[in-house]
């Protein structure tokens, strides 16, 4: 069989510039909201004639970040401690055969703008910046199996950290961001062969930086930053200048 050519429909932009910090599955932060901007020759408004009827969309994309040459039929996933492997075929590995990603998104709504008709999403887990090859309704009689097994991704919700974000720190960031924010901080971003609790990690948020420890279950803000702000006209404060202001 040739090879098949797949031309990008779509690009995603979020509040994610890196792969640090994007949520394990999409639908885990419902918080994060995204935007989906159609390529030029397919900013036709009639392509998207009825799409408002449904609540949820399938989004086909591109793991544009892991393409690699190559691929190995096992994979590590993060959620079984990085350690272990299993067939890539049974996972959701970024690193695949042909690095296809799979989503399914809640949809807020369409707008129009200088773009065409652009698409308002939830719960996406995509960089900004990925590429987008489709977009299907989600069909709840076809598409929902309440009774699936999840084989080793059921102990999903055993991953949630409490997340401590001082209120100062909370506050650098726009109101409605900080929902966000602390959702995906509470999905471990870390690596899942990262475990020092003294190691600082810094999450690329929404043109923020926030500096963060672990310690067991307990995820600690200890800083919040902007470095798009090269005057300083955003302010920034570390969790050492609040406890001096006590």
């Amino acid at each position: 069989m040739g090879k098949i050519e797949i031309t990008p429909i779509a690009t995603m932009r979020s509040d994610l510039p890196t792969k640090f910090g994007i949520p394990r599955q999409s639908g885990l932060v419902d918080e994060l909201r995204s935007t989906i901007v159609f390529e030029p020759e397919y900013r036709n408004p009639d392509a998207l004639r009825g799409i408002e009827g449904f609540s949820h969309l399938w989004l086909i994309w591109q793991f544009s970040a892991a393409v690699r040459q190559g691929w190995s039929p096992t994979v590590r996933p993060p959620r079984l401690g990085g350690n272990t492997r299993i067939g890539v075929f049974a996972s959701r590995s970024p690193f695949r055969p042909n690095s296809l990603g799979l989503s399914c998104v809640r949809l807020l709504g369409t707008e129009q703008t200088a773009e065409g008709t652009v698409l308002h999403v939830a719960g996406a887990d995509l960089m900004d910046g990925t590429p987008i090859l489709d977009i299907k309704p989600y069909v709840p009689y076809s598409d929902s199996h309440p009774e699936a097994l999840g084989g080793f991704t059921d102990t999903a919700g055993d991953f949630l950290l409490q997340v401590e974000f001082p209120q100062p720190l909370l506050d650098l960031l726009p109101a409605e961001k900080q929902e966000a924010a602390k959702a995906l901080l509470s999905h471990d971003p870390r690596p899942s062969y990262q475990r020092d609790p003294e190691r600082i990690y810094g999450l690329p948020f929404a043109g923020y930086d926030i500096r963060f420890r672990v310690h067991g279950d307990l995820l600690t803000v200890i800083d919040t930053q902007n470095p798009q702000s090269a005057h300083a006209t955003t302010p920034t404060m570390a969790l050492s200048e609040i406890a001096a202001a006590r």
